[in-house]
């Protein structure tokens, strides 16, 4: 187990890890909470004096049937309708649109925009699951494997004597930034052209999707006022799949260079005390031996 020195005492640095990341979850509720709370109390006032004028304009209506009317709107978002436009929107569930589900459903990334509102539908999604999401991690890291192979060959490229050391820093940092710019730099120039998004909107969808937290605020080929060719949403999947399978590698590279990092900090032994006890030892006189006759 990894001991961390202070003071001469080996500690373990399993609780110190533990109290870390409740102090990171801690620090970003306390963030969360003073950037969104206040927005969310303003779109929610806001909410509720634009039913207060619907009311004023539309005195036939009482407010009980606008809550009722609200509760509807609120059912049909939930089933996965959307409640803008006509009853001529495309199907949120025509094959593009169901491959696109499926994609979400095994890696786990689950937007909770669109969901199963049958039994049947729902029982499936459940063994579809169970059997999808184990089949997509095996296959995940199969491409992962592909992935780390290629990166280990150039690892060794640039680890040839004679190579210099910038030209093994660029080979690197060339390997990087293709798999940057493939799957988080130019897809949100993508998302913004075809959705209307700013750059922004398009890069956090990006990462959010890639990164399978999938709130869902932001989903492709949702948009009722669009036209979408009818690849679009199954192009998007597959773009998923292989953004997983190299993210995951960036992260698992970064949880190893973390890991290593520590341990190489809290188990690296105390040298100075080392070398100082041996010079000690080293400039000590040696005691003189008395020889006592028999």
């Amino acid at each position: 187990m990894p001991l961390l020195t202070i003071l001469n005492r080996q500690i373990s640095w399993t609780p110190l890890l533990v109290l870390g990341y409740l102090f990171y979850l801690l620090l970003g509720a306390m963030v969360f909470q003073l950037l969104e709370k206040q927005a969310e109390t303003h779109f929610r006032d806001q909410f509720q004096l634009q039913k207060l004028k619907f009311l004023q304009n539309y005195t036939c209506l009482d407010r009980q049937a606008l809550e009722q009317f609200v509760q509807v709107l609120m059912e049909a978002w939930e089933k996965g309708v959307n409640p803008e436009g006509n009853s001529t929107n495309p199907s949120n569930w025509d094959f593009s649109n169901s491959f696109f589900f499926a994609g979400t459903v095994v890696t786990t990334i689950g937007y909770g925009n669109l969901s199963p509102s049958t039994v049947a539908g729902q029982i499936f999604c459940v063994f579809y699951a169970l059997f999808g999401v184990p089949l997509n991690l095996a296959f995940l890291n199969q491409l992962g494997k592909g992935l780390n192979a290629h990166l280990i060959t150039l690892e060794r490229w640039v680890q040839k004597p004679g190579r210099a050391q910038v030209v093994q820093t660029l080979a690197v940092a060339i390997f990087l930034t293709t798999g940057t710019l493939l799957f988080l730099v130019f897809p949100p120039l993508v998302f913004s052209y075809v959705e209307g998004w700013s750059y922004g909107e398009g890069f956090y969808f990006t990462f959010i999707t890639l990164s399978t937290i999938g709130f869902g605020d932001y989903v492709v080929g949702t948009n009722p006022n669009k036209h979408y060719i009818p690849v679009y949403r199954s192009l998007t999947a597959i773009w998923i799949v292989f953004g997983l399978a190299w993210l995951a590698l960036v992260f698992n590279v970064g949880a190893n260079l973390m890991e290593k990092f520590l341990q190489l900090k809290w188990h690296k032994p105390d040298l100075s005390l080392a070398e100082g006890d041996t010079t000690k030892l080293e400039d000590e006189p040696e005691q003189p031996r008395i020889h006592i006759p028999s």
